[in-house]
């Protein structure tokens, strides 16, 4: 399309728990630029919480990750088109808008990642089955 920039494609696929629901929390994250090698997960570990902010914070991890490297690969984030994918209904349908967040905690980690999003060109999100959130991040 004339007039339109080329944007760098970036998949963001995310997944958390807890051991206990609430209890400590734990997470990881794999970046993916379309055309290159497979990135590995990187994982984390988080305070006390449950699934819900497990799987919320781990994606703000990622898209914190993410903005780190297109800062030092000298990309401004309007030129990534992005496509997050989790297995959580409930983190991608609150963050589509088709899903209410009524528990506060959960609203502040939905804000957080809202307002990054916000950040990129573009963003699309899928849920996937929860198999393969499993064999691309090993949890």
């Amino acid at each position: 399309m004339p007039g339109s920039e080329a944007r760098a494609r970036y998949v963001l696929i995310f997944d958390g728990g807890s051991r206990g629901n609430p209890g400590p929390s734990y997470g990881s994250f794999r970046l993916e630029r379309a055309g290159e090698k497979r990135a590995r997960p990187q994982r984390r570990t988080f305070a006390r919480g449950t699934n819900n902010e497990a799987e919320y914070r781990a994606l703000i991890a990622g898209l914190q990750a993410l903005l780190a490297a297109l800062s030092s690969e000298g990309l401004a984030p309007p030129q990534v088109a992005l496509e997050v994918r989790g297995d959580s209904q409930l983190v991608i349908r609150q963050l589509e808008g088709a899903w209410k967040t009524k528990e506060p905690r959960l609203r502040d980690l939905r804000d957080e990642a809202a307002d990054l999003l916000a950040r990129f060109g573009s963003v699309r999100y899928r849920h996937q089955p929860r198999a393969r959130s499993v064999a691309a991040l090993g949890h």
